[in-house]
C-alpha cells in the first residue's frame, strides 16, 4: 500500500463543501454523556481549522459504538457536537437524522466557514455494509472528501471507503501524521527498531509478530500472550492466561527469531497472584518456580529492567499493548516502567499503537514526552501487520 497520499494541503477547498469523516466514537458515560477521553476529537482539531480557515464548508461524519442500524440514545453523537463546540468555539449545528430531509437541508444551507455534524452514521445499517446507494447520497452533500478516522481506516464503510469512488478523496492531517509516523518507523526505521507487544492473546498479534520479525532488531513480548511463549518453551504458567490453540504458532516464533538473529525477550519473573483482583496478594515467581494455583498479573522486576535496558538503545520504539493487569494499580508496574523508558529516549523515535498502550501511557502522565500516539487501536494493528487499510487505500496518490 502507498502511504504517500495526496492531503487537504495539496487541493484548493476555497469555497467547496468537504465531507470530512471523523473518528468521535470517544469514550463516555451513556447516562450522561460526560466524555472520558477526548483525545480523538482533539486530534481531528487541526483539520477542521485548517478547512474553515480556507474558505471551506465542512460536513462532520462520525459513528459511535454499535448500534447496528438501530437508533439508540445513548449512542447519539450530541455529547462529541456539545464537547466539539467548545473546543472550535463556534456552534456546530448537528443533524436530527441520517441522509435525512434534515440532513440534507442543514447540508445544502451550509456556507463557507461553517460546520454542521450528521448524526451517528451507524444508526443507518447501509453505514457498515459499505451499501453503494448510500455511499452516493452521503458523497452527494459535497465536493471533496477528505479522511481524517484513522481509528476506523482499517473499516471498508461507506463513509471510510464508499463515498471515495464518487468524490476527490484525501487524506486530513491526522491521518497525513499517521501515515508518516507510523509508515517511516516500518519502512524506513531509525535503528535499532524494537518492538513491544503485549495483550491478552497471541491470536490477536499472530500477523503482527510474523510482520515484525522482519523488519526488527528487537522483539519484547509482555502482558498475557507471554504465557503461551513460555508454554512453547516448556515452562510453567500455573492458570495464567493460554492461547493454547496457538502454543505451536509461538513455538515457530521463537525458532524464526533465532532464525533471523531478532533478539525476542521474553519475561523472566512474574507477579501472580491466586485471583484475579485488584487487592490480590502479590507473589514473585519465575517460570522455573510458577506455582500451579496463581496467575500471571505484571512483570517481574528483573523483567523490568531487563526490558528498560533494550529500550534505552534503541533509534525507534513501537509499542503496541500492556505489560500486564494495568488497570489495577498494584499490577501496572510493568506498563509503567515500559511507558517511563520509552519516554526517556529523547533521541530516539517512540510510537504508541492505539489502543490499551495509549490508555496506559495516558494513565503515566508520560504522553507528551513521546513522538507519536496513535489514534487507531485495531487501524494500528493492521497497519503494523502490514495490511491494506481501505479507509487509506482509496485516497488519491501524490
Amino acid at each position: 500500500m502507498n502511504y504517500d497520499k495526496k492531503t487537504i494541503r495539496d487541493i484548493d477547498v476555497a469555497g467547496k463543501k468537504i465531507l470530512l469523516r471523523c473518528d468521535f466514537n470517544v469514550p463516555h458515560d451513556k447516562a450522561t454523556g460526560v466524555i472520558h477521553d477526548d483525545t480523538r476529537i482533539v486530534s481531528t482539531l487541526p483539520t477542521i481549522r485548517y478547512l474553515l480557515d480556507h474558505g471551506a464548508a465542512v460536513i462532520l461524519l462520525s459513528h459511535m459504538g454499535r448500534p447496528h442500524g438501530q437508533w439508540k440514545k445513548e449512542l447519539s453523537l450530541f455529547s462529541a457536537r456539545d464537547h466539539l463546540e467548545k473546543l472550535l468555539g463556534i456552534p456546530v449545528p448537528m443533524t436530527q437524522d441520517v441522509l435525512g430531509p434534515d440532513t440534507k437541508e442543514k447540508c445544502a444551507a451550509l456556507q463557507p466557514g461553517q460546520v454542521v455534524l450528521v448524526e451517528n452514521l451507524r444508526f443507518r445499517i447501509e453505514e457498515e455494509k459499505n451499501d453503494p446507494d448510500f455511499a452516493r447520497e452521503l458523497a452527494s452533500l459535497a465536493d471533496i472528501f477528505v479522511f481524517d478516522a484513522f481509528g476506523a481506516a482499517h473499516r471498508a464503510h461507506a463513509s471510510t471507503e464508499g463515498v471515495s469512488h464518487y468524490l476527490p478523496s484525501v487524506a486530513g492531517l491526522l491521518v497525513e501524521k499517521e501515515l508518516n509516523f507510523m509508515g517511516k518507523a516500518l519502512e524506513d526505521p531509525k535503528r535499532p527498531l524494537v518492538a513491544i507487544l503485549g495483550g491478552a492473546k497471541v491470536s490477536d498479534k499472530i500477523g503482527v509478530i510474523n510482520s515484525l520479525l522482519q523488519k526488527a532488531d528487537t522483539i519484547i513480548i509482555g502482558g498475557g500472550m507471554s504465557y503461551t511463549f513460555q508454554v512453547a518453551l516448556g515452562n510453567q504458567i500455573g492458570t495464567s492466561l493460554l492461547d493454547a490453540d496457538h502454543v505451536d504458532y509461538a513455538r515457530e516464533m521463537i525458532a524464526k527469531a533465532k532464525e533471523l538473529g531478532v533478539n525476542l525477550l521474553l519475561p523472566q519473573d512474574n507477579i501472580a497472584t491466586k485471583e484475579f483482583s485488584a487487592d490480590a496478594e502479590p507473589v514473585l515467581v519465575t517460570p522455573a518456580t510458577f506455582p500451579a494455583d496463581r496467575m500471571g498479573m505484571d512483570l517481574g522486576p528483573k523483567t523490568i529492567e531487563s526490558y528498560s535496558q533494550a529500550i534505552q538503545g534503541a533509534g525507534t520504539v513501537i509499542w503496541n499493548g500492556p505489560m500486564g493487569v494495568f488497570e489495577f494499580p498494584a499490577f501496572a508496574k510493568g506498563t509503567n516502567a515500559v511507558a517511563a523508558a520509552m519516554a526517556q529516549q529523547t533521541d530516539a523515535i517512540t510510537i504508541v499503537g492505539g489502543g490499551d498502550s495509549a490508555s496506559a501511557v495516558e494513565k503515566s502522565g508520560q504522553s507528551a514526552k513521546f513522538t507519536h500516539i496513535s489514534t487507531g487501536g485495531g487501524a494500528s494493528l493492521e497497519f503494523l501487520e502490514g495490511l491494506v487499510l481501505p479507509g487509506i487505500a482509496c485516497l488519491a496518490d501524490k
